[in-house]
């Protein structure tokens, strides 16, 4: 159910008049309206009458310290409707500030975590110890002009984060993402029995793991089961297309590169090198022989923070892809072909 924007005013007084002016957690007058999630975290600022919550001073700051879940603050408002932010994924469990909350209860590090104020808040709750370094790799916006765009999907709105700037332009191959870290591997999932690593990719991991900065991470695509589209003449069942700081900085691309020779890590291969230019880009992306590649991905040549991850990493999909795609994990066992 989708829930109508308001303006600062309105959700200011709707929150107020919908909880009887009163803190929803003890009944004393209300002094704030509490954005449920942060507003940082939308890219409309957030001003839903179901993402505000009624609190007086000391439990606003419970609020925002997450000593309450989202689920206790919606439920002592009465809310059904759970708002959450458009790149985030309503299957998973976040706290306030968007850290995602794991199964075990450990959270690992949103794109507003190293905000100055967000540590600030987190540690007077007490909450920095129930972080890992783990980071779920996020969803990557749809270019406008994808082929293949699902109901679940989300598409880029502009080309604002390009314009002006260098960009490259890689093949998306059809494997499984991996984040690779000095202590851990995980795919897109950090549950194994839901996005299961290959044993020749976690093989390959064990060679360089040790060269990886504490808190960085490698992401990549396991190619060595065939999903969609077989690959005969692989020069390797990883490659790699980003690293990221113990900052969640993402590295430019010609750092990219020179790590990925230290960690004799395969990039994947790009086919555009330039200024933006929607018509060369689409053409560069047009040329791929999409018998044997998913399609592009697009990002600035130099860095950038998970924050801007939504507006600055673009995926263009080639059409009908999502009918090829094979969903039953036992059926993922013919291995691609390496070059010999």
């Amino acid at each position: 159910m989708k829930s109508k924007l308001l303006t600062r005013d309105e959700f200011r007084e709707g929150t107020f008049a919908r909880d009887n002016y009163k803190c929803v957690f003890c009944g004393k007058d209300a002094k704030d309206a509490h954005h449920i999630i942060e507003r940082r975290l939308f890219d409309n600022g957030g001003y839903f009458l179901d993402n505000g919550a009624s609190v007086c001073e000391e439990h606003h700051i419970m609020c925002e310290t997450t000593e309450f879940t989202l689920e206790e603050v919606r439920a002592a408002c009465g809310i059904k409707n759970k708002i959450i932010p458009d790149h985030l994924y309503p299957d998973y469990e976040y706290d306030k500030w968007g850290n995602l909350i794991m199964e075990d209860g450990r959270r690992t590090m949103g794109e507003l975590f190293h905000d100055p104020s967000v540590q600030k808040i987190l540690a007077k709750g007490g909450m920095l110890e129930q972080f890992t370094n783990y980071v779920k790799y996020p969803r990557t916006y749809h270019l406008p002009w994808s082929g293949c765009i699902g109901k679940d999907d989300r598409v880029l709105k502009d080309y604002s984060s390009f314009t002006g700037r260098r960009v490259i332009v890689t093949i998306k191959m059809d494997g499984s993402n991996v984040t690779m870290y000095n202590d851990y591997i995980h795919g897109r999932s950090f549950n194994e029995r839901t996005h299961p690593i290959s044993g020749r990719v976690k093989a390959l991991w064990s060679q360089f793991q040790a060269n990886i900065p504490d808190g960085w991470r490698v992401c990549g695509e396991d190619l060595y089961s065939t999903h969609s589209i077989h690959y005969d003449k692989l020069d390797s069942y990883l490659y790699g297309y980003s690293i990221w700081t113990d900052k969640n900085i993402c590295l430019s691309w010609d750092e990219t590169l020179e790590y990925f020779q230290l960690l004799d890590l395969t990039p994947v291969e790009v086919v555009y090198d330039g200024l933006w230019d929607q018509d060369k880009i689409q053409k560069a992306i047009q040329e791929i022989d999409f018998e044997k590649h998913e399609g592009a991905v697009i990002r600035p040549a130099d860095s950038f923070s998970l924050f801007e991850f939504k507006t600055c990493m673009a995926k263009y999909v080639r059409p009908d892809h999502d009918k090829t795609v094979i969903h039953n994990l036992a059926s993922k066992k013919l291995p691609h072909n390496l070059m010999k």
